[in-house]
């Protein structure tokens, strides 16, 4: 299907799709075209059209304020619905003979929640059940009684965050804040990708991500952390509010990876590791990246 819709969209953006490569498959397909130096991005379904236009729309914003970010092909009317499915085109990146550092994601972040959000561009407020809502109803593949555990844990989560009291201003959130969503350019520049998730709301939904990454999962080194910490300027363990964002974020990446059960005996492996420990709060999150 994915690959019906790549020849069909360029076929449309007068690209050629010929010896496109597969780079990844997780919320969206991402294909990099062989003949032109562009990624190609598919969303899964229609329901994602008004966040894949928000991408573009918010590409473009950040272009004007070259602010170091991913950039959509400009002279092509994005995005485009084939076969029901949003597809976009981004200026390919050429990356370093590095990944990016914990410290680097910091300083980026930082400048993005000091930017200010023009007139005209809207961006929703955080929304951190839309997506997984979504996915708990639709995936197949997964027993009944952790559909029905993960809609109980939604329930909880929404209450608690109900709750919950932020202290800090709204302004730019992009709403995935993982370093893999981080690319160093081939001049070392880093570069920030995937705005799907972009809203305007509270820092804290950005830092929320590696901060359960290091003190859920130790995804981090000591020393990782404490860079991330010191560039951006906070640690987020230290708020009071910081379990019950931790939460979510755990909920979020089981939901996430829950899509994927059928794709290998690995995938389904993490999954039930992942749930497994969600039903105990009290479990070690011994969870690997996916």
């Amino acid at each position: 299907m994915a690959v019906r819709v790549l020849r069909n969209a360029c076929r449309t953006a007068g690209l050629s799709s010929d010896d496109a490569e597969l780079i990844r498959f997780g919320e969206n397909a991402l294909f990099r075209l062989a003949r032109h130096p562009v990624i190609v991005r598919i969303a899964r379904s229609a329901d994602y059209l008004p966040s894949v236009r928000r991408e573009v729309q918010v590409s473009g914003w950040l272009a004007r304020e070259s602010f170091p970010a991913s950039r959509v092909l400009e002279d092509i009317e994005q995005p485009l619905l084939v076969e029901n499915r949003p597809v976009t085109f981004w200026h390919l990146i050429r990356e370093a003979d590095r990944k990016p550092t914990y410290a680097e994601l910091g300083s980026v972040l930082r400048d993005l929640h000091a930017l200010a959000v023009p007139a005209g561009l809207e961006l929703p407020p955080v929304q951190p059940f839309a997506r997984t809502d979504l996915r708990v109803e639709r995936i197949t593949g997964i027993p009944e009684d952790d559909r029905e555990f993960l809609r109980k844990r939604g329930r909880e989560l929404r209450d608690r965050l109900a709750e919950l009291w932020f202290d800090s201003r709204r302004g730019p959130v992009h709403g995935d804040a993982h370093v893999q969503n981080l690319m160093v350019n081939h001049t070392g520049q880093p570069v920030l990708i995937d705005f799907e998730g972009f809203c305007f709301d509270h820092p804290e939904w950005d830092l929320m991500v590696t901060a359960t990454e290091h003190h859920s999962m130790g995804w981090q080194t000591p020393e990782q952390y404490a860079d991330f910490v010191r560039a951006y300027g906070r640690d987020l363990a230290d708020w009071p509010g910081f379990p019950v964002l931790r939460g979510i974020q755990e909920f979020q990446m089981t939901t996430w990876l829950m899509q994927n059960v059928a794709e290998s005996p690995e995938v389904a492996q993490e999954y039930a590791r992942r749930i497994a420990s969600l039903r105990d709060d009290d479990a070690p999150r011994d969870w690997h990246p996916a």
